[in-house]
């Protein structure tokens, strides 16, 4: 079966209606704070909390409440989602994870994934809690900038473990019916390798290039000149720097190995000037101008797969992973008479002969 470019189609919820399921929100700053406005605009039993009582009284004021403690936003939840900064993830996990019950799903948005993954599993929590990262995300923060629509539509990525397919089954459902999601299915380990070029290196060149305008003679008049080019390529740039900070450091290795990547390109491109070189140049822009191309220009084939929902399934896990690897998604997870199905798209081969 073949898809648009798109790669969509209708949603298909779980086992349980999304309207019966009672979750909350842990931290309600930019990514908190619309996952909370979303899940409350859908029609679900949503409670938020946040380290700041500051923060906590603008979540009120959504009409959403907010307990002092943490322990009481979350009790009698089937599901958690954690939204503080990177480094309070593990000790938020564990606190969570002592507060609610076995059924209930624990997940994150944060942008790197292996290190709250080990935290998890070496917790014992590695068949309840679902790493998780909404690619979306703005350059402002705190709960003012939150908006209910700015995770709709995104790619999704869930990390499922061996040992947490149920949760994982009810998660995916859930962000499709409500949010709309491409449920990216992928290693904990390869999400940060391809974290690191597709999100983290563009917030260092951003700020390498806009650093390099800030510390210019020139500064003032390249401003001037700063067209849409130059907005473009800074945009991340305006984002927290502790934020940023948190991300690049929790992510350290593949975001240096990506770095050694681009400075290898980059020496090209220096290479190719200092030769007075035309066609080296152009073939590097060439090589550049066909990845943005793909960007924009990718097809889906569809597919469903059917496993056994009884047990964890090796073969499962195993497709899931390799789905997002490929660059696929997944946009149903129906859980019927015993069984899973799930409604995938991989990117369409190039015909070749």
């Amino acid at each position: 079966m073949t898809g648009d470019a798109t790669g969509r189609d209708g949603p298909a919820a779980g086992d349980r209606p999304v309207a019966v399921v009672r979750a909350a929100v842990v931290g309600t700053g930019l990514i908190g704070g619309s996952l909370l406005l979303r899940l409350r605009d859908a029609g679900l039993d949503v409670a938020g909390w946040d380290p700041d009582p500051g923060v906590r009284a603008h979540t009120r004021r959504w009409g959403v409440p907010a307990p002092d403690p943490v322990e009481a936003a979350v009790a009698g939840r089937d599901l958690v989602f954690l939204c503080g900064p990177l480094p309070t993830l593990p000790g938020m996990l564990n606190r969570v994870a002592a507060a609610t019950g076995e059924h209930c799903v624990l997940t994150d948005v944060g942008s790197t994934k292996a290190e709250v993954a080990a935290a998890a599993t070496g917790q014992g929590l590695g068949h309840r809690f679902v790493p998780g990262h909404p690619m979306a995300g703005a350059d402002r923060a705190g709960p003012a900038a939150a908006d209910a629509g700015l995770l709709l539509d995104a790619a999704w990525v869930l990390c499922p473990g061996p040992n947490g397919m149920a949760a994982f089954r009810r998660l995916a459902a859930l962000l499709i019916e409500v949010f709309r999601a491409r449920v990216v299915p992928m290693s904990a380990p390869e999400h940060d390798r391809a974290a690191a070029l597709s999100s983290h290196l563009p917030h260092l060149l951003a700020g390498a290039l806009a650093g390099a305008v800030q510390r210019s003679a020139l500064r003032d008049a390249v401003l001037a000149l700063a067209a849409g080019s130059f907005a473009d390529g800074t945009r991340v740039a305006g984002g927290p720097p502790p934020r940023t900070a948190n991300m690049l450091l929790g992510n350290r290795g593949p975001v240096l190995a990506g770095l050694e990547a681009v400075r290898a390109v980059l020496d090209e491109f220096a290479a190719a000037l200092r030769d007075d070189d035309p066609a080296a140049l152009t073939a590097r822009l060439d090589e550049g101008r066909a990845a943005r191309a793909a960007l924009a220009e990718r097809a889906f084939d569809r597919h469903e797969r059917e496993f056994p929902a009884t047990v964890d399934h090796a073969g499962e896990l195993a497709y899931l992973r390799e789905l997002g690897a490929a660059g696929g998604h997944l946009t149903g997870c129906r859980l019927t008479a015993g069984a899973v199905t799930y409604t995938g798209y991989l990117p369409r081969r190039p015909a070749t002969g």
